[in-house]
């Protein structure tokens, strides 16, 4: 063996840095079991004692000392479905960064150059800025943009008379200076909300941005940090008194125009029947107040409040207005009313239609809370304020905005019990401030943020100095929030999550206890086999190289920082048949070596040199495969890839050079060592199966299950996930076993559709998919949702389940999917899926010279692809597991590719070896010996990784069943397929040429 010395000395550097990277993982460990067995079971104890040690120096090694929250930094990062955690994926608006870029945008031409091209944007994957150029042609072909964009930004950039093209261009460039300024002031907002090892990146298009953070368990918190533009402006208000009146004669409008639209909706040819009020409609406002007072201050009888009462007050029966029960006075402030959040949708719509038919004055501006009221406990409820901003100025902009504000933070006042936020202003603001807060003495000046009101204090004295405060019913997280929204910055374009996936904690260490505990049965199992097979110490030798590439892994994605996630475990896992297979091939040619008679140093020698092709080629297409996985892939797959591409790298190292030191070793010592057991050793020795006569039985099989697949891809399709449709998916346990018929009757009432809910695991847990106003944004439609589910749900609980206590015990996880990457994401799939066809055919050709090869390859790969898609459709629906389609299942199809193509691409290799060998036979006989020679490696690596499979299948939880049967399948079909398609394709192929090239000849 050449360079020994230098492999010897590779493999001691790699071990010593992998020890040194795993050191800070054992370390982690050792500091959080003290920190358990310290707390008893108190898990805020355990956090305090944690947050404790943060800055405090935990560990010295060489010259360097590394506090608790560094050697955090180091350890091997869990993922998501691990940790628990969340993941979101932010879209930056383009659309808000060009209508802040044009001087005129109320131009008619503009707005609708707008809307084109997001109508548009669903079709293609240009990106907005193009769009909106074609757009905008299409409008008023020859128009001009350097009249619309003339803004102060680009007064120097932009010309009169600039072409569209250079105007484009400029505005693309602000854009993407405008995304960058949003990806900084984002990562300075996670940097101090204090979350270990988060992960910020852009996505493939500019505008996207992935933000994973684990280990965070208040998703709404974070929701409200990413989305906010933390756009703060002080406005001033109209007084509840001035405006009662008006919410009175609201009322009565919206009970006309809703007779109105019954009355249009009636069949003309049905006889009207009279209406009987239960309460008859009171003309007078006050008496209309009195009773929807008494009825708004009774909280029992809010929850019973008859159709009738709804029907007669549509607007008050939902927002109950400010004024005192007993005189009927209007509260002093500038609060107009109260209303549960679901309510608030209703009567926002309400309220434009209001101010249309100008019941309302002009100048005023409805906002909402944005923390819930709380009640006598200081416990947040469901209900939301509704204030009455006035706007003074033609612009429609605020008095003082949050562009003076030079500094935050987070104050608590011991008396109210509340948190609130210090800010300082500048000198120009501290001016501007002093003159707003005379003008407003014993009135409500409301301090909002991206049009969500956070406090209303009433004004005492004028504010002099720059100095003040924003107080409200703020936690001590929520002040530091708001403080650090500030601090960091307004975002110039609204941050909108279009996808997001949530793990709780407790399904996240599940998934650590059945994904470990899958993986070590899985590579237990493997490590007997190998003795089992290839005898004591050719097995051992095998096994070492085995461990020694988990080992080089976990130090490898240590290193690097990636993170390990439950689909990465499976690609460990994958990666440990991907090291057998390359050892299989090595003991199968020293074993064919042994058998020609050749002496065990020189088989040895010669079995290493002959296998390295075979191998070369089987592990380069898997690693095309990861590659392609990880460009198109996000999340969770992106780490499946990452975990197979260093897995197959270091599986080469271990099982080429690592066995090979090991076994040359043993030899220099005299040691006898065997490949073979007694009840192996004559294994598919004497196999003749004619396959390439067979082929056309094959071809019949083969085509008779393609056709039923695509006859059921056409007839029931697939059970697409929210990856592709967009949706909502929400994992719920329960205490006892539940029907899913039930819950989804449960949620049908609230959500106005039904739900698809099926079992997700044991039959005490579901998972809940819903498009329930998928197209609408905010954390509010969120918080919306939440709510209807808890009260669907409620009858199913415990009697003393509160909504907290709901997501806090019963809730596991939940994940969102926009519409807009959901077409993105089946887009990406189809790509991701042809260009690895593309690559494996190029690769084919490249190495064997022959596109014959490269189409016997591709056929079966396709025929693979084919008969796994449509087992997918023919018994979704059937099986105690979900059977849905998503981006796992797409990683599943790729690696069903890569592994079908590994098998083909050996079985090749050895055709193209006797070829050399054997000149002169028949090409028919050629190939039957290739098929038959590596019967034995396609067994044994088949063999061991299905088993590592269905391990995995029955331990690894429910999370990745059926993305682990997909691979399960794939391994069936795609051994299959190279033993009786691909090759007998090529045979085929190849004999059709000749006969062409033949009659060519002849002419």
């Amino acid at each position: 063996m050449r360079n020994k010395g230098a492999i010897l000395t590779l493999a001691i550097a790699l071990t010593l840095v992998c020890i040194y990277q795993l050191s800070f993982t054992l370390v982690t460990l050792n500091i959080r079991n003290h920190a358990r067995q310290y707390a008893d079971g108190d898990p805020v104890k355990m956090e305090k004692y944690l947050d404790s040690l943060t800055n405090e120096t935990v560990y010295d090694i060489l010259i360097n000392e590394f506090t608790f929250h560094e050697v955090q930094e180091r350890e091997i990062n869990f993922g998501l479905d691990l940790k628990g955690g969340m993941s979101v994926i932010l879209e930056i608006s383009t659309v808000d960064v060009i209508r802040a870029l044009a001087n005129n945008n109320k131009d008619t031409t503009f707005l609708n150059a707008i809307n084109i091209a997001r109508e548009m944007q669903k079709k293609t994957n240009k990106d907005f800025i193009t769009l909106f150029g074609e757009a905008f042609e299409q409008v008023d072909p020859g128009a001009s943009l350097s009249a619309i964009f003339t803004s102060q930004e680009l007064r120097d950039k932009v010309k009169p008379g600039t072409p569209n093209d250079e105007v484009l261009e400029i505005i693309r460039e602000e854009a993407h200076g405008a995304i960058d300024n949003a990806f900084n002031i984002i990562r300075t907002r996670i940097d101090q909300f204090g979350v270990t090892q988060p992960n910020i990146q852009y996505l493939d298009t500019k505008d996207r941005i992935l933000v994973d953070l684990p280990g965070v368990k208040n998703k709404d918190r974070v929701r409200r940090l990413l989305q906010g533009t933390a756009n703060l402006e002080f406005w001033e208000t109209f007084e509840n008194a001035e405006l009662i009146q008006n919410l009175y004669a609201t009322d009565a409008m919206v009970r006309e125009y809703q007779a109105t639209q019954k009355e249009l909706k009636k069949d003309t040819t049905e006889e009207k029947s009279p209406v009987v009020d239960a309460v008859p409609v009171q003309e007078d406002a006050t008496e209309s107040s009195s009773l929807m007072a008494q009825i708004r201050s009774d909280t029992t009888l809010q929850d019973t409040i008859p159709q009738t009462i709804e029907e007669t007050y549509p607007l008050l029966s939902i927002l109950m207005p400010m004024q005192d029960p007993q005189n009927r006075q209007p509260y002093p402030g500038a609060v107009i009313g109260i209303a549960r959040l679901k309510d608030t949708t209703k009567i926002n719509y309400y309220l434009r239609l209001a101010q249309e038919r100008k019941l309302f004055p002009r100048e005023v501006r409805f906002m909402w809370s944005a923390l819930p009221d709380v009640d006598q406990d200081k416990k947040p409820t469901d209900r939301y304020k509704l204030y009455a901003i006035k706007v003074r100025s033609r612009d429609g902009l605020p008095p003082l905005d949050g562009d003076v504000i030079v500094s935050a933070r987070q104050e608590f006042d011991e008396t109210s019990g509340f948190a609130y936020v210090l800010m300082n202003m500048n000198a120009e603001g501290s001016k501007k401030w002093a003159h707003i807060t005379k003008e407003n003495l014993k009135k409500v000046i409301c301090v909002v943020m991206d049009n969500k009101v956070y406090s209303g204090p009433t004004v005492q004295v004028e504010i002099t100095g720059g100095s003040s405060q924003i107080t409200g019913n703020f936690s001590i997280n929520e002040a530091q929030d708001l403080a650090n929204l500030l601090k960091s910055g307004k975002l110039p374009a609204q941050a909108r999550i279009i996808q997001e996936n949530v793990v709780g904690p407790s399904l996240g260490e599940r998934a650590v206890r059945e994904g470990f505990s899958s993986f070590l049965i899985a590579f237990l199992v493997v490590l007997v086999y190998m003795v089992f097979y290839y005898s004591r110490r050719a097995g051992l030798v095998a096994d070492i190289a085995l461990i020694t590439n988990m080992f080089f892994i976990a130090g490898v994605l240590a290193s690097l920082g990636a993170s390990l996630t439950l689909p990465g475990i499976a690609g460990i896992v994958l990666t440990i048949g991907m090291s057998v297979d390359a050892n299989v091939l090595i003991f199968e040619r020293i074993r064919e070596e042994l058998a020609a008679g050749k002496g065990v140093r020189m088989a040895v020698s010669d079995g290493y040199k002959n296998a390295y092709s075979a191998i070369i080629d089987a592990n380069v297409t898997t690693l095309i495969t990861a590659i392609i996985l990880y460009i198109f892939g996000t999340g969770p797959i992106k780490g499946f890839a990452t975990t197979l591409g260093i897995g197959i790298c270091t599986s080469l190292f271990s099982a080429i050079f690592i066995t090979r030191l090991i076994i040359e070793r043993q030899l220099n010592k005299n040691k006898e060592i065997t490949f073979t057991t007694n009840l192996t050793k004559n294994a598919f020795k004497n196999v003749n199966i004619n396959f390439i006569d067979k082929r056309r039985i094959s071809y019949v099989i083969s085509s008779i299950i393609i056709i039923v697949s695509i006859g059921s891809l056409i007839m029931r399709g697939l059970d697409t996930g929210v990856d592709f449709t967009g949706g909502r998916n929400y994992i719920i346990k329960f205490d006892q076993a539940v029907k899913t018929p039930d819950v989804a009757d449960a949620l049908t009432s609230q959500f106005g559709e039904t739900p698809k809910v099926i079992t997700f695991g044991a039959d005490d847990q579901v998972r809940i998919t819903t498009r329930y106003k998928i197209n609408e944004d905010g954390i509010e439609i969120d918080e919306e949702i939440q709510q209807l589910i808890y009260n669907g749900l409620t009858p199913m609980l415990s009697e003393d389940v509160d909504y907290n206590t709901f997501y806090d015990k019963y809730w596991q996880s939940n994940q969102k999917v926009g519409p807009t990457i959901a077409d993105d994401i089946k887009r990406q799939a189809v790509v991701a899926i042809f260009i690895a066809l593309v690559f494996m055919f190029l690769y084919i050709i490249l190495r064997f010279r022959n596109y014959q090869y490269g189409l016997g390859a591709v056929a079966a790969l396709v025929h693979d692809a084919l008969l796994v898609l449509g087992i997918f459709s023919l018994f979704y629906g059937f099986m105690p597991f979900s059977l849905e389609i998503d981006q796992a299942f797409i990683a599943a199809i790729l690696m069903v590719v890569g592994y079908s193509i590994n098998d083909t691409v050996v079985i090749f290799d050895r055709i193209r070896e006797f070829i050399k060998l054997y000149p002169k036979r028949e090409r028919k006989e050629i190939m039957n010996m290739a098929l038959n020679s590596t019967l034995s490696r396609t067994f044994s690596t088949s063999f061991s990784t299905f088993v590592v499979l269905v391990t995995i299948f029955i331990f690894g939880g429910e999370v990745i069943r059926g993305f682990v049967f997909a691979l399960l399948v794939g391994i069936v079909v795609g051994t299959y397929s190279s033993l009786f398609i691909a090759t007998p394709v090529v045979f085929d192929t190849i004999k059709k040429a000749e006969r062409k090239k033949e009659i060519k000849l002849r002419k």
